[in-house]
């Protein structure tokens, strides 16, 4: 799971961000409103923790802005307004929860784990299926229809990103923030060899699926059936 933690409090923001990544969740943080504005606008996040008074603009200002949007991804307000009416307007401002300061590290892990739980509850199986192949992204397990096979952490993590964006060209640029993270020291062609690797995870799992390669762009996952 890949989060966006907008907290202006410097101590909050990096205990936050040690904890989770201790919890093997990707954390990018930021401080204020235009850097928050610039991660949003990524598209990249699985679950953003908003704190509700950041300089620049107020956490509520840019909920109402990413709703507008039809920004679908998940908002849990982090603020010290913990009053009836304040979490009461965060909420109907397009906030999945409200968690209000001081709080346990345990809480946040729980409401975390509920806000996703309620995404994913109508899922019979935590897979992704596309064409020929069914991808179990907890086990990195890839399912052909006769055969299967255990993809490595990292081709998993990108052949989850070509399948949550199937049909779609994905800039290189894109692949690799949403694998790797802002500000990696990844070489360019890593990531042409893990394309290599989960082209031959298809092929041995007899897949017709294709990642085609679009010249100058990046690349595209489609379904040759």
């Amino acid at each position: 799971m890949r989060i966006l933690l907008v907290e202006d409090d410097e101590q909050l923001n990096f205990n936050l961000r040690f904890q989770l990544e201790k919890d093997d969740m990707k954390v990018d943080s930021c401080f204020n409103a235009e850097e928050a504005v610039y991660y949003i606008q990524q598209g990249i996040h699985d679950l953003i923790l908003l704190d509700r008074m950041i300089p620049g603009a107020d956490g509520l200002s840019l909920l109402k802005q990413m709703r507008g949007q039809q920004n679908p991804t998940p908002v849990i307000l982090i603020t010290a307004l913990g009053e009836l009416p304040d979490r009461v307007e965060g909420l109907n401002c397009g906030a999945d929860d409200y968690l209000v300061k001081p709080f346990a590290y345990e809480e946040l892990i729980a409401r975390i784990r509920s806000v996703t739980r309620r995404l994913n509850q109508t899922e019979q199986e935590r897979t992704l299926a596309f064409g020929d192949i069914i991808y179990y992204y907890e086990e990195n397990l890839l399912k052909g229809k006769e055969k299967e096979c255990i993809l490595s952490r990292k081709e998993g993590e990108l052949l989850e990103v070509f399948l949550r964006s199937a049909n779609q060209v994905l800039s290189r640029n894109t692949l690799i923030i949403k694998v790797w993270g802002y500000n990696c020291d990844i070489e360019d062609g890593n990531l042409d060899n893990y394309i290599h690797f989960i082209r031959r995870r298809l092929k041995a799992v007899d897949s017709l699926i294709s990642i085609i390669t679009v010249r100058g762009i990046g690349y595209k996952l489609t379904a040759d059936q």
